[in-house]
């Protein structure tokens, strides 16, 4: 199995050492060096600690607005996170930040404007396509041809800048999310059937594997954000798919956490494949293209705004992409969201 480790991925300059706590299933919590109680400002560690929120609150810390990786205190920003192992146990780690709140509200603000640039230029282009194609005018099969290559592109487009300009703002801890409590079902189904026609171009089955007797918890989340992570997985299994091959979107129970699966049976990916899932850069530069990385970078992104997480397993008879997020509790409050497909 390959979880994502985000120790692994300092930014240029950042010479600390990351601060590590493995806590076993049914142990008792383990420092893996003193870099995590430094960081933390801690002399020892708390009584109780059974997941990194619970580190962090008793530290002091609450997360940042608008990133699920980044929390602050008095000023200080960390980025930590939680990576579940293949033994039940949890590894907590923690990384300092030099972080400079003025910069990164500029740099935002730069980014919402360029976005709104771009954007509004692809969406005049796509509009006047749409309009040409209504079938008020008559058009030769070549301008149609051409007129329907213009619209797939604007649509495809329009897509890699929203999840360019989506990225970029995570990057910054700045991801807009607004969560609210509701079942993963409705998300699960949605995000099948906006990839159904895809799959059925590549002969290729896209199943939701939820019975009636399986338990769907609820879930405090972007709706839109983890419909669009679950989208990104099953686009990256499409794109690897032979036809025949089945793509399976299905639950986990990982209590105190729900995992959801996107499975494709087939051929695995290799061990170097499935290491460089979610490396951006690697990928890109490796592919000789950005969109397909890009936008499963963003998904781990997005998972990760709601402090959950992102893994690859594959095993001879194929390749599972997965996510975990943090059930409902039973007395939080709010009403199901309804998806828009």
């Amino acid at each position: 199995m390959w979880n994502v480790a985000s120790p692994g991925e300092l930014k240029a300059g950042d010479m600390a050492a990351p601060g590590l706590l493995l806590l076993p299933r049914g142990g008792t919590p383990r420092l893996l060096g003193r870099s995590l109680l430094e960081q933390l400002g801690l002399e020892v560690l708390p009584a109780r600690v059974g997941s990194l929120p619970e580190l962090m609150a008793a530290a002091g810390f609450q997360r940042r607005a608008g990133s699920g990786g980044l929390w602050e205190r008095d000023g200080q920003v960390l980025r930590a996170g939680e990576e579940a192992l293949e033994d039940g146990a949890l590894l907590l780690w923690t990384e300092p930040l030099a972080w400079d709140e003025a910069g990164v509200r500029r740099r935002v603000r730069y980014l919402s404007m360029a976005s709104h640039d771009l954007r509004g230029s692809l969406a005049n282009v796509r509009s006047y396509a749409a309009l040409l194609l209504n079938g008020r005018v008559p058009l030769e099969p070549k301008v149609q041809r051409g007129l329907e290559t213009i619209l797939r592109n604007a649509d495809r487009s329009l897509a890699f800048s929203q999840d360019f300009f989506d990225a970029s703002r995570a990057d910054l801890g700045a991801l807009p999310c607004e969560p609210e409590r509701q079942s993963l079902l409705p998300l699960l189904d949605a995000a099948v059937e906006r990839q159904r026609a895809a799959a059925s171009a590549a002969q290729v089955a896209l199943v939701l594997d939820v019975g009636p007797a399986d338990a769907v918890p609820d879930v405090v989340v972007d709706g839109a954000r983890i419909q669009h992570a679950l989208e990104s997985f099953i686009q990256y299994h499409l794109a690897r798919a032979q036809p025949g091959e089945v793509i399976r979107v299905r639950l986990r129970p990982f209590p105190p956490r729900v995992r959801v699966e996107v499975r494709r049976d087939g051929a695995p990916l290799t061990d170097e494949d499935a290491a460089a899932v979610f490396q951006r850069e690697e990928r890109a530069f490796r592919e000789k293209r950005l969109e397909d990385p890009l936008r499963v970078y963003l998904a781990r992104q997005e998972v990760e705004a709601h402090g959950g997480s992102v893994g690859v397993e594959a095993d001879p008879g194929g390749s599972t992409l997965f996510l975990t997020l943090a059930q409902a509790p039973a007395a939080a409050l709010g009403s199901p969201a309804t998806m828009q497909a």
